[in-house]
């Protein structure tokens, strides 16, 4: 006789071949323009709908969190985020290949305000001059609004 944790063990595949066996033939069986039998997200709206919406504005975050050096030998942690439409394949293409030319940007920015100005940076001064930057370089849309986020100085003097 077998010990009781194999036997456990045993019950607890036959029963996972089990549901897995009854999924793929109720998946087989079903027709394939079939709705869906659990949805998540929001609730009440059509599949279909979210799926041929012309207005798909999503979040740009790609470029991470930036650690940019600072004149005065601190350091500048930030997110930079900023709205797109999704449904403009083209530009979402030319966003993923501008994030190096993004970071670079924006650090070259900051790194270059004096340090008198770091202590009081003026949050839409930095946004607007990011902004005119970014779509300077960009050829197939245009980014209309910045998102700061994690913007913090680490005083490298201590």
């Amino acid at each position: 006789m077998p010990p009781v944790y194999i036997r456990v063990l045993l019950s607890i595949v036959g029963a996972l071949i089990a549901i897995l066996t009854i999924g793929t033939i109720f998946a087989l069986a079903r027709p394939s323009d079939a709705d869906p039998i659990l949805t998540f997200g929001k609730s009440g709206a059509a599949p279909s709908a979210a799926v041929s919406s012309t207005d798909d504005t999503r979040v740009f975050s790609g470029l991470g969190r930036l650690r940019i050096p600072l004149v005065n030998s601190s350091t500048l942690i930030l997110s930079i985020a900023f709205p797109y439409s999704a449904s403009d394949v083209t530009f979402t293409e030319e966003l993923a290949g501008k994030i190096g030319d993004f970071r670079v940007i924006a650090s070259d920015y900051f790194a270059s305000l004096p340090a008198e100005s770091l202590i009081n940076i003026d949050e839409d001064t930095a946004k607007a001059e990011i902004l005119r930057r970014y779509n300077a370089i960009l050829r197939l849309g245009r980014i209309e609004a910045l998102y700061f986020g994690d913007m913090m100085i680490i005083d490298g003097s201590l």
